[in-house]
């Protein structure tokens, strides 16, 4: 069974084009990481399942298997951060690839160097928050968002949640009580550098909804973003 990602920055590149693959290599190991490839998306689940990386890079226009299904494949038993790179730009492949749980979707072309600073800023918001004063929240009576452990609960069982869907719960857990806009939403989870559509949030939210169950206070404030308890 896949576990959590480990800490020595490996990094998983599933691409059949040899030479974006290698590409991205060069930068990454740059960037001080270790990078696996493999041109399939079997290949690309026997490294995961393997090596336990810190990320995977997942092309989804692969042969055998796509990149859709590897990362459904991935979900069932791994919360290892997935970026999609591909040449589909439509705003369907975007919102299936968000919804399976992927954290962020980059078209090709792309600047390896955006795709090294997209890594960091992904594990970035995967490590613990020292900051906080609160490891530990509570959503009424039923839900239990631990932040040292990247733990979310509901009635005291464990609900797996990808690095993205976590990030939002817990924003949305530190500011109980307040209608968020979606920009301070994006702002807050994904980062001030972010580009991309609003309606990520909305994905996003769906998918919390969705693991979380009818009883989770999530509010629509129509005309200005989602407003938690």
């Amino acid at each position: 069974m896949f576990g959590m990602p480990t800490n020595d920055r490996t990094v998983i590149v599933v691409e059949d084009d040899h030479n974006i693959a290698d590409l991205l290599d060069v930068y990454l190991r740059e960037a001080g990481f270790r990078v696996l490839q493999a041109t399939s998306g079997e290949r690309g689940l026997e490294l995961v399942d393997q090596h336990q990386p810190q990320m995977v890079l997942l092309d989804i226009g692969l042969p055998g298997i796509d990149g859709f299904e590897v990362c459904r494949r991935l979900r069932v038993k791994s919360n290892v951060p997935v970026l999609f790179l591909t040449a589909r730009d439509g705003e369907i492949d975007r919102i299936l690839g968000l919804e399976l749980g992927a954290d962020d979707y980059v078209t090709k072309p792309f600047s390896p160097r955006e795709i090294v600073a997209r890594v960091k800023a992904i594990l970035r918001r995967g490590q613990p928050d020292i900051s906080t004063d609160t490891d530990v929240m509570h959503i009424g009576d039923e839900y239990r968002v631990d932040v040292s452990r990247r733990e979310a609960s509901s009635a005291n069982e464990v609900v797996p949640l990808a690095t993205r869907e976590f990030d939002l719960l817990a924003f949305f857990a530190r500011n109980q009580g307040i209608a968020l806009s979606r920009q301070q939403i994006l702002d807050g989870v994904w980062g001030i550098d972010w580009v991309g559509d609003d309606r990520t949030v909305d994905v996003h939210v769906r998918q919390l909804r969705k693991k979380l169950g009818d009883d989770l206070p999530l509010a629509t404030v129509w005309g200005i973003g989602y407003r938690l308890g």
